[in-house]
């Protein structure tokens, strides 16, 4: 055991003391609260308004469309009917216009569905058309309602707008989007998880590929068995990992406090409604907030916190095993890429069954199988706990996920204790098959 922590330390001190890994611990938070800041402020910046010229021949749409200049900010119409159309066609890239809408003058309003037309030298958005497409089928069905001589007033007065609310059977009322929350707390805990293992597992097989082609590890297994080795190189990179994401949350709560004080940003600053509104509106958001609040933390939390822990631990050194296997098959980084994609295609699998299975039905048979699958378990099972999960499952889903790290561990030793001495080949999928058995 004393060698294996001595095995552990010196991977330990060997990281932080790099002079990249301290740039990055410290450079990093301040990058992504860079990159943070620059995002916010282009999204805040209102796009160039687009010109669009109406050329309304039956003169039935042209109001419509004027109306739409109050409400849409991206858009401008302008209403250019009296002009030739051909003219306009022409005239289009000069004048300035993203586009040209042609309404031809029909006998029938209803052959408007198919022979409008959007003339433009660019593409136009998907919104744009649809939002178009929204206030012309409005209109056509409007006359069309007058035609059958149907009170359009009373039609809309009749129309029904629901809004189903949440309870529960205890009686209390619940809220909307909560599913979301959820799905969004697992999944931001899971994507952690798998940042982790694949940035410090590509550390630990980089690792094990300096000191192999260095020729340094011939003369530390003269003293260490291959197996204390590799275990001393999966823990000491963990907890390199571990204090630098901890200095990241520091730096990065940090950073979030400082400018909330230094900025003084007041969201209810910018509204301009009615004192009575407003004090109606934010009262309705405090209860709405309270009542979020109030279900977050009626989460099995503890379930959340702990099994992040235990599967942030498994999954790592599970992963881990593979990586360091990897790094003592080959020489170099390029010759590893063969063998990365098996690796990673299960946490890219993780993923995908979170956020498109677990969502829909977190009890699934799909989502129970994955959360119990060893090389998925920390993704998806992370996903859905927060859902509300049987003990049973958790504690088979940890079981099997450290039975099966024990087992690649085993595995993995094999390879890279024939591995971490070959030179100057490519090994191919059978030679590692080959090097299991000796």
């Amino acid at each position: 055991m004393s060698i294996i922590s001595l095995i552990i330390k010196r991977e330990f001190f060997a990281k932080v003391r790099n002079k990249s890994f301290i740039v990055m611990t410290f450079l990093s938070p301040l990058l992504f609260v860079a990159i943070a800041v620059i995002v916010g402020y282009l999204s805040s910046i209102k796009p160039d308004v687009k010109r669009v010229a109406i050329h309304d021949e039956t003169g039935l749409f042209v109001h419509d469309f004027m109306v739409q200049n109050k409400e849409e900010e991206s858009y401008k119409y302008l209403d250019l009917s009296q002009i030739d159309s051909q003219y306009l066609k022409d005239s289009i890239t000069n004048n300035g216009y993203e586009g040209i809408l042609v309404i031809p003058k029909t006998e029938d309003v209803s052959e408007l569905e198919h022979k409008i037309e959007f003339i433009s030298n660019s593409s136009p958005s998907v919104s744009f058309i649809e939002n178009t497409q929204d206030i012309i089928a409005k209109k056509i069905t409007k006359i069309n309602l007058e035609k059958a001589h149907l009170d359009t007033l009373s039609i809309k007065k009749a129309q029904a707008h629901v809004n189903i609310a949440i309870a529960k059977t205890s009686g209390e009322q619940g809220v909307k989007g909560l599913n979301e929350a959820k799905i969004a707390i697992g999944g931001a805990f899971g994507y952690l998880i798998m940042m982790f293992i694949i940035i410090y597992g590509n550390m630990v097989m980089r690792s094990v590929i300096e000191e192999k082609t260095n020729r340094i590890i011939e003369i530390i297994i003269s003293s260490v068995k291959p197996f204390q080795l590799m275990i001393g190189k999966i823990i000491g990179t963990s907890l390199a990992g571990i204090l630098q994401f901890s200095i990241w949350v520091v730096i990065g709560l940090s950073l979030m406090f400082a400018s909330s004080a230094f900025f003084g940003v007041n969201v209810g600053a910018t509204t301009h409604l009615p004192a009575e509104v407003m004090a109606h509106s934010q009262t309705e958001i405090v209860g709405t907030a309270q009542m979020y609040l109030q279900e977050l933390w009626n989460l099995p939390i503890a379930a959340i916190l702990i099994g992040f822990v235990v599967y942030f631990i498994g999954g790592y050194f599970l992963y881990s095993s593979f990586y360091a296997a990897i790094g003592a098959a080959v020489d170099n980084q390029t010759d590893s890429q063969q063998f990365l994609l098996p690796v990673i295609m299960p946490l890219m699998l993780s993923v995908y069954v979170g956020f498109f299975s677990v969502i829909n039905d977190p009890n699934s048979s799909i989502a129970v199988a994955f959360s119990i699958f060893p090389l998925t378990s920390p993704i998806v099972m992370l996903m859905r706990i927060p859902f509300g999960v049987p003990l049973w499952q958790i504690a088979v889903s940890m079981l099997l996920l450290f039975g099966t790290f024990l087992l690649v561990v085993w595995f993995a030793a094999k390879i890279y204790r024939v591995g971490i001495l070959m030179y100057g080949k490519k090994p191919s999928w059978k030679e590692l098959f080959r090097w299991l058995k000796y």
